[in-house]
């Protein structure tokens, strides 16, 4: 019983690795790709896709492919969901530290969906509010998570022409930001001065260790978040971000911490 409960276990372990390696690969691999990718033997990955493909979570594609299959979806969109509740302690503990808003958001399909926010005690109207997308080039969060793609990706993401205008501070040019992108990778959070909305400032981190591109963030009007010391805010949103990113993961330091 006992080694087959261990077989057990490294069979669920290799098949959430397929389907880890395929979404990083975009959600399309063929076998051989797959084999590559992975290291694992090529019995095991028939093996292990045939399962998949009869639960749903792997379709066949007209090429012969492997595809993440549609039952994904309803898993990705609850845990979606429930990543905002998850987060609630981190971002209130945030807005505590500096008395003004803390954001969570993921960068979905090229967009950027806010997950979480917990508001600050001051009152203000806010454009950001859990469930909005938004397109990353004018926010601090999108600009933090880009500036961590490949640069290829990242221009992809951008595309070639002119960019939104939202204010007349919103940078544009896809070269302008690419070119920002190397400073805010070097010092660690990205900022929208008033890009997004005009009055807002916005500085964002990245959360370390998140299973999907994650930053958090503090926003609020552009007077009180100059009073506060950047380099104090940027430590403590870093600080949060990467016990939030460990609890996320599910890292052992994340467990001893609980």
């Amino acid at each position: 019983m006992a080694e087959r409960a261990t077989g057990g276990v490294q069979s669920l372990e290799r098949a959430f690795d397929l389907l880890e390696v395929l979404a990083d690969a975009g959600g399309v691999l063929g076998l051989s790709d797959l084999a590559a990718r992975s290291g694992l033997p090529m019995p095991t990955i028939h093996r292990l896709v045939r399962t998949l493909v009869r639960m749903g979570y792997l379709r066949q594609d007209a090429s012969r492919r492997y595809t993440l299959g549609p039952r994904l979806i309803h898993l990705g969109e609850t845990a979606g969901r429930l990543l905002g509740s998850w987060a609630r302690p981190y971002l209130a503990e945030l807005m505590e530290s500096t008395g003004e808003t803390a954001n969570l958001a993921v960068l979905e399909s090229g967009e950027v969906v806010y997950v979480g926010q917990v508001p600050s005690r001051h009152s203000m109207r806010m454009f950001t509010e859990v469930g909005r997308r938004v397109q990353p080039h004018c926010t601090a969060v999108g600009k933090a998570l880009l500036a961590q793609l490949p640069e290829e990706q990242a221009a992809r993401t951008l595309g070639h022409g002119p960019l939104t205008a939202h204010t007349a501070y919103t940078v544009t040019e896809p070269a302008d930001l690419l070119r920002q992108f190397a400073a805010i990778r070097e010092r660690g959070y990205a900022v929208d001065d008033q890009e997004q909305e005009l009055g807002v400032r916005c500085i964002a981190v990245v959360v370390p260790g998140a299973p999907t591109a994650t930053a958090l963030s503090v926003s609020g009007p552009e007077g009180r978040i100059r009073a506060i010391d950047e380099k104090e805010l940027v430590a403590t949103a870093q600080e949060i971000a990467t016990r939030l990113g460990a609890a996320l993961g599910g890292t052992p330091e994340a467990a001893e911490d609980s």
